[in-house]
C-alpha cells in the first residue's frame, strides 16, 4: 500500500519542478498596507471548541472575471452569496473548472498566517495550462486570498480552536455549446471556519485502496486539481495529505 502511494508526490513533484526554485521560495507580500494585526476585529459568535468540518457562511468573498484571451481584472469583495450562471456554461456543462485550497492560522500573539498562497498560486496556473484556461498572476491569487482572509478576520478561529479554510474557484462561466474552452472565466474566493477534517483527528486512520474504480489515468487530467477529479471519488474517497511534504507558511 504505501509503496503504491509513494508515486503520488513524484510525479507531482516533477510537474512542479517546471515553475523552478520559486516554488518554494516565494516570498509573501501584502495585499493592504495594514497587518492582520492592525485590523480592528471581533471574533464571531461561534462554540469554537465544537468546531467541526461543514460550511458555515462568513461574511465576504472575491471575484473577478476575464474573456477567453484577456487578462483578470482588478477584482472586489462582494458579500457572501450565490452566483448567476447560464444554464450553457463551460462549467456546467464540460467540467471546465480548478479548485485550490490554502489556510489562515490564528497565533496566540493574535497575528495571522496563511498556508503556502502562492504554491497554490502556481499549482491553479499549471492546472489552468492543462485545462485550456487563462489563470490569475500569483500576485492576483494571492492578494484576493488575503483580502478574503482579511475580510472574514472574525471568522478565523482563535488560536489552537481551528482554521479558516480558503477556497479559491476558476470556471469556464461564459456559455458555450460545442466542447471547447469557454468565451469567459471567473475566479472566485470564499471562506470558511473549520475544525479537523477527519472525525478523530491525529488518531491512525483505517484505509481502503480501490483497485476498481480509478480517480485518474495516464495522460488524463489526474495531475491538476480539476473539479471533474472529484466526482468519481464519493464512493471511495482517497485522501493525500500534501501538507505533510510542503510544510511551508507565510505571515499574512
Amino acid at each position: 500500500m504505501i509503496q503504491r502511494a509513494a508515486c503520488f508526490p513524484r510525479a507531482l513533484l516533477s510537474s512542479l519542478q517546471k515553475v523552478g526554485v520559486r516554488y518554494f521560495t516565494a516570498p509573501a507580500a501584502l495585499t493592504s498596507a495594514q497587518s492582520s494585526a492592525d485590523w480592528d476585529y471581533e471574533s464571531a459568535d461561534y462554540d469554537w471548541d465544537n468546531l467541526g468540518f461543514k460550511l458555515i457562511q462568513t461574511d465576504y468573498m472575491f471575484m473577478t472575471r476575464c474573456s477567453q484571451y484577456g487578462n483578470f481584472e482588478k477584482g472586489q469583495l462582494n458579500p457572501y452569496g450565490n452566483i448567476e450562471l447560464s444554464p450553457s456554461a463551460g462549467v456546467l456543462n464540460y467540467g471546465q473548472g480548478l479548485i485550490e485550497g490554502t489556510k489562515a492560522y490564528r497565533r496566540d500573539d493574535g497575528r495571522t498566517f496563511l498556508f503556502r498562497p502562492h504554491e497554490s498560486a502556481i499549482r491553479m496556473q499549471i492546472g489552468a495550462e492543462r485545462m485550456c484556461m487563462p489563470s490569475p498572476s500569483t500576485q492576483q491569487f494571492v492578494d484576493a486570498v488575503k483580502l478574503t482572509a482579511l475580510a472574514n478576520n472574525r471568522w478565523i478561529p482563535p488560536a489552537g480552536k481551528g482554521s479558516l479554510y480558503i477556497r479559491p474557484l476558476l470556471i469556464g462561466n461564459g456559455p458555450i455549446l460545442g466542447v471547447a474552452p469557454a468565451p469567459e472565466y471567473t475566479f472566485l474566493v470564499y471562506a470558511c471556519p473549520v475544525g479537523n477534517y477527519l472525525r478523530n483527528g491525529t488518531q491512525p486512520l483505517t484505509l481502503y485502496v480501490e483497485e476498481e474504480h480509478h480517480r485518474a489515468s495516464r495522460g488524463g487530467a489526474g495531475g491538476v486539481k480539476s473539479i471533474t477529479n472529484y466526482g468519481p471519488v464519493n464512493g471511495p474517497i482517497f485522501t493525500f495529505d500534501i501538507s505533510r511534504i510542503y510544510g511551508i507558511q507565510s505571515q499574512l
